[in-house]
């Protein structure tokens, strides 16, 4: 049989074009279907997918703002930043954090405490993709090292960065405080936003009180990162806002004077001026080197500086609580005299000793076979223990801390000077919640000679003889004297809280400024010998700390008794005594005799700042005579 007649072409063709017919619709469904796609991709979700997209080529980075930089009353510099390059490691960018780490010490020098401080931070809560530095100032060889193995060392970058610097590091050590690495509690605290670009916070001093002005506003920018994500180009930029710039009232002339009359010896010495409350100098003997805190202090600095039997880390101007001995008793006497206890005719006689009922103690007076009749003026004078023994009787703790209080005492009556203490008023309250014990008489005769559980902080003395200086008007002390380019610091100082210590009668504030003029112009006062050739008048009180108590009837040696366990020297005063233009307070740790070693530090502080410094300091350093007014 023929092939032909069993084949039906007729039949295949139609079954031929029936699967065309499908295939076509299936191509077509197809390809409509990936048009769709496309079009959703392309069109709808067009802005999505380029955001995406950019993400893996266009980072958003934060522009840190430089910080504000510090100066002294006549423009000196006293903080700065100056640019230092780093290499820095972003730890979600390395393949191998121990072999980087290996190559890298290779190339430059590493130190052990350079690594040890990295594992610290690396470890430590941080913001991602945040680069960690490693090491700080580097070379032009190192940097040039560093390029050449580039492609090598993925999440490795050099960095220039601008890094706090003092140039005056010691002498300022204590007044500015410095900057440091934000650490895990201030990440906590800070706004994370403006801080995003930051890596340094101001740790204490004036970096750290005036944080916020200082610090600026944080600026960004858009950059284009290749797959390694090192930058290629910078799309956008948003610049950041610079911290603002401080003026402070410190005179560094007067801040260098004050670490010259200390010499070595521990101590402090702050210099007010009266009128406006400006901190002229605010010194704390021995000081540090600020600018190896700033990028992280070695272990070995460190331990050095904490375990100084000097202390060099402690600020003895604002946190040194000491007691305040004789340099208390122009205050009492205010006290003494508005309460009603001494009029100005009031006279007792001393015999060397004081005690409150016969066949008590003797509470003994610095000379022991007295001062004879004494009235209040001769008892600042020559700084007679006996007639405050007697008065602070008279008066009580009630009144004494009551006026003592008002003086500053008890309390940081600054308004910008961070970590100042509030030193220890003693009252009746605060011996029996502290002690469990009530108030004796005793206590009564110690706290009327600024011993016993008295304690305060040179600022503090400062502050409470600026009041005398004053008669009576409070103002402040301070340190911030503008905001440069800002006419006004009262949104940025806090405000003033303390009101004027007005007397029953005004004219005592007159007879206590007279009466500490007498110690220095008195042959027989205890700041006698400082005061002498001086061309101006001067008010002064000398005191004199007790390290460790005598036994009744022992005699103090400084000669017998080790360096560290002699009394401290004190001194107070201003000048001149009529419109002063300068008030200081001295402490010399274990320096004996306040009115042999304190006292002309202060004169000399005196010296410096009217006849030289000042703006009001003649041309000559030879001055005309003071009137007979002023000398009488």
């Amino acid at each position: 049989m023929p092939w032909g007649e069993f084949k039906d072409t007729a039949a295949e063709r139609r079954l031929f074009q029936r699967r065309a017919l499908v295939m076509l619709v299936l191509v077509i469904l197809a390809l409509g279907g990936l048009l769709g796609r496309m079009y959703q991709l392309q069109i709808v979700e067009h802005e999505t997918y380029t955001t995406l997209s950019d993400k893996n080529r266009v980072q958003v980075q934060s522009v840190a703002p430089p910080r504000g930089l510090i100066y002294d009353r006549n423009g000196e510099l006293l903080a700065e930043n100056r640019p230092v390059f780093s290499v820095t490691i972003v730890p979600e960018r390395v393949d191998g954090m121990d072999d980087t780490l290996s190559r890298l010490q290779s190339i430059i020098d590493v130190s052990e405490d350079d690594l040890q401080r990295f594992d610290r931070r690396l470890h430590e809560p941080r913001r991602p993709y945040q680069e960690i530095p490693l090491r700080y100032d580097l070379t032009e060889k190192e940097i040039a090292q560093l390029a050449v193995r580039r492609q090598d060392l993925p999440g490795v970058e050099v960095r220039a960065e601008l890094v706090r610097y003092y140039p005056h590091s010691v002498l300022t050590s204590h007044v500015l405080g410095y900057v440091g690495r934000i650490n895990r509690e201030e990440l906590q605290s800070i706004d994370p936003v403006n801080y995003s670009g930051t890596n340094y916070i101001g740790k204490s001093g004036i970096e750290k009180f005036y944080e916020e002005s200082l610090h600026g506003k944080v600026g960004y920018q858009h950059v284009e990162t290749n797959a390694r994500g090192r930058i290629l180009r910078v799309l956008e930029r948003q610049n950041p806002v610079p911290g603002d710039d401080l003026r402070l009232t410190l005179d560094l002339r007067m801040q260098k004077k004050a670490y010259e009359l200390l010499d070595g010896r521990r101590g402090a010495i702050v210099a007010i001026e009266p009128k406006t409350g400006g901190i002229l100098a605010l010194a704390s003997v021995p000081g540090f080197d600020t600018n190896k805190f700033v990028t992280g202090i070695s272990v070995d600095d460190y331990r050095e500086l904490r375990e100084s039997l000097d202390k060099p880390l402690f600020n003895r101007a604002l946190r040194g609580q000491y007691p305040p001995g004789s340099t208390l008793k122009p205050m009492l006497a205010v006290a003494a005299l508005d309460s009603g206890a001494v009029t100005r005719n009031t006279r007792i006689w001393d015999p060397g000793y004081f005690q409150l009922n016969d066949g008590g103690r003797r509470y003994r007076d610095w000379k022991r076979w007295g001062h004879g009749w004494v009235d209040l003026r001769k008892a600042i004078a020559e700084s007679c223990d006996t007639y405050f023994y007697t008065a602070a009787v008279d008066m009580g703790v009630d009144t004494m801390s009551s006026y003592l209080s008002r003086f500053g005492f008890g309390e940081n009556a600054t308004l910008d000077v961070y970590g100042a203490l509030s030193g220890l008023l003693p009252s009746r309250e605060w011996k029996q919640a502290n002690r469990n014990q009530p108030w004796y008489p005793g206590d009564s005769v110690n706290l009327g000679i600024g011993q016993g559980f008295m304690l305060a902080t040179p600022l503090q003395l400062a502050t409470a003889t600026a009041l005398i200086a004053n008669r009576g008007k409070w103002v402040e002390p301070r340190l911030l004297m503008q905001v440069t380019g800002d006419d006004t610091t009262d949104e940025v100082l806090p405000p003033t809280t303390h009101e004027p210590l007005k007397l029953k009668r005004p004219e005592d504030w007159e007879y206590v400024v007279e009466s500490m003029a007498a110690v220095m112009e008195s042959v027989h006062g205890t700041g006698h010998r400082a005061a002498q050739g001086a061309s101006y008048r001067m008010a002064g009180k000398s005191g004199t700390a007790q390290v460790y108590s005598l036994e009744e009837n022992e005699e103090y040696n400084a000669d017998e008794i080790r360096e560290r366990l002699r009394d401290h020297a004190l001194f107070i005063g201003f000048a001149p005594v009529k419109d002063p233009k300068i008030v200081v307070a001295a402490i010399v740790e274990n320096g004996g005799s306040g009115s042999g070693t304190a006292a002309p530090v202060v004169r000399a502080m005196f010296d410096a700042w009217l006849l030289k410094y000042s703006k009001d300091a003649p041309a000559s350093h030879n001055p005309e005579p003071a009137s007979a007014e002023e000398t009488h």
